[in-house]
């Protein structure tokens, strides 16, 4: 995996910005929730609504988007003493050398689970895991000191498994487990996502027509995301992906007619950059990715990104900063914080554009 420095981005967020359940269980709407717009060249921010998302793009661009629908990819577990645990499934396909990824966590009655800090973890080569049903989880080897290599033993294929035992992956700033459509949004048709690709939670279709009726394209991508722990800052590691051909030639087709590229989440960015060459000209791809997108490495085929609050030390700012670069990102978490913007995957949103 690569090392990611800290990018010093110099913001607190205080804990009373994390938002704590979805927008409409406290009484909106999907898209009701707020956009901060921070513009590359001019430097400046504005403050929208998401449903002001039409006007606020031009006729010709296009948004990318991420189908992958999320999986209730956390499971009750036990270990060999009777311990509970629970388990959270990084990926609802083997890796490229046919093994699952898993994190345990520790748990909290009445809580989210817990991260296991490394000295405090019991994951250990040969550790097997209870689950319900008869199911197992056998420890094989560490990934990092956070994810572990495990092969499962299940009575029932794995999506029909999780469907009958799992519950979506939640931490402890959200303040109860919510159903899964809850983490699923209104472009997610094929499962596979451990954690939701939330950037995207905030369109419905309602919003989708009027950026139609604009004349901004939306195409599809498939990238499965994995278990990103927010108290780790890993950098992040291989995930699965799908570029179709159409959106290939699409993107080409936009940025050849003076449009903009817009990814929507951090998976976008990622899916398009591993299949973009160095010119920028992507091409169809289906396989699996290691790239981590840097400043330094910047990017090549997106030109600019819609996306969700981050914590100040998350490897996604990383990609942020390559798209709008580092003084425009520091003034939009800046003004987010100023003016209350909600964090996670059930808050506020941040459009960066070129100009």
């Amino acid at each position: 995996m690569t090392a990611l420095v800290d990018l010093g981005l110099d913001v607190t967020v205080p804990p009373e910005l994390s938002a704590h359940a979805p927008a409409e269980a406290l009484g909106g709407r999907r898209d009701g929730v707020r956009m901060l717009v921070g513009r590359r060249d001019r430097g400046t921010v504005e403050h929208h609504r998401f449903t002001d998302l039409p006007a606020v793009l031009r006729p010709g661009d296009l948004l990318v988007v991420n189908n992958s629908a999320t999986l209730p990819a956390a499971l009750p577990g036990r270990l060999p003493d009777g311990t509970p645990v629970a388990l959270h499934l990084s990926s609802a396909q083997p890796d490229q050398r046919g093994a699952f990824l898993v994190e345990l966590r520790r748990v909290v009655p009445g809580k989210a689970a817990a991260y296991y800090p490394p000295e405090e973890t019991p994951a250990r080569p040969g550790l097997r895991v209870g689950l319900p049903a008869g199911g197992a989880a056998e420890l094989t080897g560490p990934f990092t000191a956070r994810l572990w290599y495990a092969e499962l033993t299940l009575p029932a294929p794995l999506l029909s498994y999780l469907a009958l035992h799992g519950r979506a992956i939640r931490y402890g700033y959200v303040d109860r487990d919510w159903p899964i459509e809850a983490y699923r949004t209104v472009f997610a048709t094929v499962p596979g996502s451990s954690e939701m690709p939330s950037a995207a939670r905030p369109f419905t279709a309602e919003v989708v027509a009027r950026l139609a009726g604009r004349g901004v394209l939306v195409a599809p991508i498939t990238l499965h995301t994995g278990v990103a722990s927010p108290e780790a800052h890993e950098a992040p590691y291989a995930e699965r992906l799908h570029v179709p051909a159409a959106t290939a030639r699409l993107v080409g087709h936009v940025r050849a007619g003076g449009g903009r590229v817009i990814a929507v989440g951090t998976t976008v960015v990622r899916a398009l950059e591993s299949a973009a060459d160095p010119d920028g000209t992507v091409h169809e791809a289906d396989g699996w990715t290691e790239l981590v997108i840097t400043p330094e490495r910047g990017v090549r085929a997106v030109d600019g990104l819609l996306t969700g609050w981050h914590e100040p030390r998350a490897s996604h700012l990383h990609m942020l900063a390559a798209v709008a670069g580092l003084p425009l990102l520091a003034h939009c978490y800046r003004e987010a914080v100023h003016h209350h913007y909600r964090w996670h995957e059930f808050g506020d949103v941040n459009l960066l554009l070129p100009d």
